[in-house]
């Protein structure tokens, strides 16, 4: 059974976040979601403490009402060191989405990190579709805040959720 595992702060899920994850699945056997938790300034000093919108609980449930329809994904929350993420799910790759080469030099910072301190754990890129190209949760919570339209950033079910908890 191959296994991907795609970490992120998903906050909120975009559409983008979306379209890597259904992707994915359907080149793995198993895909697990990890919403995780940026908790980096307690290994690495100097690392600034990052700041969420949405509470872990909220993000992890967002995710999972957005991969609902996806059989072999599961998302999970998850705090920690990504690298122990990997041993402790059995991991075979860890995979991130990239927009373009800032993303790239970013992640690519991150995956070199990685397997300097754990072997097994190998980073898969995933060239964003160029439809999603400008779509970050970034740009969601920038839209929220300004009470403004979040279709073609978020999915459906994401939508009403925050619609429903009067988040918009």
């Amino acid at each position: 059974m191959s296994t991907a595992l795609i970490p992120g702060s998903f906050d909120p899920i975009t559409l983008g976040h979306l379209d890597v994850i259904t992707r994915i699945s359907q080149r793995f056997t198993r895909v697990v979601v990890a919403v995780m938790t940026n908790d980096m300034h307690k290994y690495v000093p100097g690392t600034p403490e990052k700041h969420y919108m949405f509470t872990e609980e909220e993000r992890t449930e967002l995710a999972r009402l957005s991969c609902a329809h996806l059989p072999n994904v599961e998302v999970i929350s998850a705090t920690g060191r990504l690298i122990d993420l990997v041993d402790r799910l059995g991991c075979d790759v860890i995979v991130k989405g990239v927009r373009n080469a800032v993303d790239f030099a970013y992640e690519q910072e991150h995956a070199l990190y990685n397997r300097a301190h754990n072997p097994r754990a190998e980073t898969l890129y995933l060239p964003a579709d160029p439809a999603f190209d400008g779509v970050s949760s970034t740009l969601a919570r920038e839209k929220m805040m300004a009470g403004e339209d979040l279709s073609g950033i978020l999915p459906e079910r994401v939508m009403q959720w925050i619609n429903a908890h009067k988040r918009a």
